[in-house]
C-alpha cells in the first residue's frame, strides 16, 4: 500500500475525504522534546483498512481537517501507548478525543506483558520483525528521506491488524468491557494540563523533606514550572531537582549563601538569585497550616506483612489462570496499602476488582479461605 506524504492543504484535504467514513484509524506521532518543556509535534502517521498517510505539520498551518475527524465520536482513534500521543492533540486542541483505544492496555489483560512496546506486540501478533533503523531520528530536519517515511508508516502500518487481532481476543475472552475505566482515564483532561501548584510531588527526592522545607520546595517548584512553560524549556534547565532539594533544605536569605548550593551555577544565580531568594521568603511567611504535609504511614507489622504475602500469591494464582502478567494488576506497595485500610486503590476497581481485587478482598474479610499442594494453590469461599 502506498503511503501519502501530505505537506500541502490540497493532499490534506483529499485525505480527509478519503479516511472521513472510517469506523476506526491508527495514529501515531513523531516529536522531540529535549530542548523544550512542550514535545514539538513533528509528523503524524494515520492508517484507514485502505489509506495510509504521513501529515508534515511543520509545513501545514492549519490541520483542522484532519482534526475534526480524529475527534469524531463516532470514530475509533487506535494509538500504542497513547499518553504522550494524546498529550500533543490536547496542545493542539485544549480538548481530547473521546473514542480512543489503546493497543499496549489491551495486550495486558491479554497476556502479552506489561507495558509491552510496540514493536514486541507486533513480533508476538504478527510475526513481523520492524526496522529500527530510524528509532533517533530528528524528526525536525526536512525534507525526510524514504527510509524515514516508510518507518514511520509501519507504525500505523501494522498497527491495524494488531487493532484487529485484540478486538478478536477480547471479544473471545469477553474482556471489552474492563478496558472502559483505563480508557477513561487516559482521555481525562486533567492529566494532560500543567499543575505548577502541585509539581513539587514529581521532584525527585521530596519526600526527605519536611515543615518549612516542603513549604519552601512547593513555591520553588511552582516557580520553575511557570518559568519552564513560559519560555518553552525543559524544567531541568531552569533548576535541576537537586538543587531545588538543597535551596528547601537550606533555605538562604542572601545571595553569598547560594555557594553553598551544589550545582548552583554563577549565571543561575545571576539571572534568577533574587526571585529564588523572593520566593524562598514568601514560602517561609505562609502560616504552618498552609504547608504541605506528607502523609504519614505506620510500617506494617510482621503478621500484617504476612496477610500481605497471602494476597500477593493470591494475585499470582489469579492471574497465572487469566494469562495475565501479576505486575500489570498490583503491586506489593498497593497490597500494603490495602493491608492498611486504604480502598479507594486500581486493584479494586474496574477489570482489576473483576478478575483479582473481590478475591482479596474476600480473603481478608474472612470470606475465602486457602489451601495448598505441592503442585497448585487452592481456595474456598
Amino acid at each position: 500500500m502506498t503511503v501519502q506524504y501530505i505537506d500541502t492543504k490540497a493532499e490534506l484535504a483529499i485525505f480527509c475525504q478519503q479516511i472521513a467514513n472510517s469506523s476506526w484509524l491508527t495514529v501515531d506521532t513523531e516529536f522531540l522534546r529535549e530542548k523544550t518543556y512542550y514535545p514539538q509535534l513533528c509528523l503524524i502517521q494515520v492508517a484507514s483498512e485502505q489509506h495510509i498517510a504521513c501529515i508534515d505539520p511543520l509545513t501545514l498551518e492549519d490541520l483542522s481537517p484532519l482534526l475534526d475527524i480524529l475527534y469524531n465520536p463516532e470514530i475509533t482513534i487506535v494509538f500504542h501507548a497513547a499518553r504522550q500521543d494524546l498529550e500533543l492533540f490536547y496542545m493542539l486542541r485544549d480538548e481530547l478525543p473521546s473514542n480512543v483505544f489503546d493497543t499496549q492496555i489491551a495486550a495486558t489483560i491479554l497476556g502479552y506483558g506489561d507495558q509491552i512496546g510496540y514493536g514486541n506486540l507486533v513480533q508476538q501478533c504478527l510475526n513481523v520483525a520492524l526496522d529500527k533503523a530510524h528509532s533517533r531520528t530528528d524528526w525536525t530536519k526536512r525534507p525526510l528521506d524514504p527510509a524515514q517515511i516508510t518507518y514511520a508508516a509501519d507504525d500505523v502500518r501494522y498497527l491495524r491488524d494488531v487493532y484487529k487481532l485484540l478486538i478478536q481476543q477480547l471479544e473471545d475472552k469477553k474482556r471489552t468491557h474492563w478496558l472502559e475505566n483505563d480508557f477513561a482515564n487516559l482521555t481525562n483532561i486533567d492529566t494532560y494540563k500543567p499543575n505548577p501548584e502541585n509539581i513539587w510531588r514529581k521532584v525527585k527526592g521530596f519526600g526527605r523533606l519536611k515543615g518549612v522545607q516542603l513549604a519552601i520546595l512547593k513555591q520553588l517548584a511552582a516557580w520553575r514550572e511557570q518559568r519552564a512553560i513560559k519560555s518553552n524549556r525543559p524544567r531541568r534547565w531552569i533548576l535541576k531537582d537537586d538543587v531545588l532539594l538543597d535551596l528547601a533544605k537550606l533555605a538562604p536569605e542572601s545571595i553569598d549563601k547560594f555557594s553553598m548550593i551544589r550545582g548552583l551555577e554563577a549565571n543561575t544565580i545571576k539571572r534568577y538569585g533574587e526571585t529564588l531568594l523572593t520566593e524562598i521568603k514568601q514560602a517561609k511567611s505562609q502560616p504552618k497550616e498552609n504547608w504541605p504535609v506528607l502523609k504519614k504511614t505506620q510500617p506494617l507489622s510482621q503478621q500484617q506483612n504476612a496477610i500481605v504475602d497471602a494476597l500477593m500469591a493470591l494475585v499470582r494464582k489469579f492471574c497465572d489462570e487469566q494469562s495475565i502478567a501479576p505486575v500489570a494488576v498490583a503491586s506489593r506497595k498497593e497490597i500494603e496499602r490495602m493491608v492498611s485500610g486504604e480502598t479507594d486503590l486500581p486493584i479494586l476497581q474496574g477489570w482489576r476488582n473483576e478478575i483479582v481485587g473481590h478475591h482479596l478482598k474476600s480473603f481478608v474479610d474472612g470470606k475465602l479461605s486457602i489451601t495448598a499442594d505441592t503442585t497448585q494453590l487452592n481456595t474456598k469461599g
